[in-house]
């Protein structure tokens, strides 16, 4: 077995399901497993993608590259989340991001017509595993939307507040920690790294935050 049944029940695309039902279930689907290094692109873009990617160890991040490879991060995703479940149901439709490993980790692939397919062992599943799809895509989008609403604004400064006042309410905390290092947040807010470093310092001199690497700490008391 790759991966345990208790996590496997937990993740967004088993959920729901028992441990009693998964062996059954994975029989029908017959997944295949792979290892990635870190910086190993999973799934490039213009492939045909036929297979959802379940993260079973590490993180991955879904990334947009122009013709001069400047890289814009589209999403983080997490062990027990999905990947390239839009285009594994569309054929024909090619992939327009690539999809690499930001650490080592594992992962699931389930051929996306096993998923759809009626059988006799576990035909049961296949409703439920198609309405946690769409659950996930759903959430997919609002994570988008919000990213979209980060990128809107129009100074660096504003980003930098739209994106960590987020995540500060996600945390419910004025401290906590961001997903990035810094270029990463960089190619998330769609910026240059040096001015977004240079705006960080100065949002932390008028003290309106601390920071130390990949936490922070937001400053509510400061009047601007």
């Amino acid at each position: 077995m790759q991966a345990s049944y208790a996590f496997l029940k937990k993740t967004s695309l088993f959920r729901g399901t028992t441990e009693e039902e998964l062996p059954v279930l994975l029989d029908c689907l017959a997944p295949s497993y792979r290892d990635y290094a870190k910086n190993e692109i999973i799934l490039r873009q213009g492939e045909d993608v036929t297979a959802v990617g379940l993260v079973l160890s590490g993180r991955v991040q879904v990334i947009e590259e122009d013709f001069w490879g400047n890289r814009n991060i589209l999403a983080d995703v997490w062990p027990g989340d999905l990947f390239a479940e839009s285009y594994a149901f569309l054929p024909g439709e090619f992939l327009r991001v690539s999809v690499l490993a930001s650490e080592p980790c594992r992962v699931m692939l389930v051929d996306s017509k096993r998923m759809l397919d009626i059988c006799s062992s576990a035909c049961r599943f296949h409703t439920r595993l198609v309405q946690n799809i769409l659950a996930e895509s759903a959430r997919k989008n609002l994570a988008l939307t919000r990213k979209l609403e980060h990128m809107s604004k129009r100074s660096t400064r504003e980003k930098l507040l739209s994106y960590l006042s987020g995540q500060s309410i996600a945390a419910g905390s004025e401290a906590f920690e961001i997903p990035f290092n810094r270029q990463q947040l960089a190619d998330y807010l769609c910026v240059d790294r040096s001015a977004m470093s240079n705006e960080l310092c100065k949002m932390r001199d008028e003290g309106l935050l601390t920071f130390d690497r990949s936490s922070f700490h937001l400053r509510s008391e400061i009047e601007r």
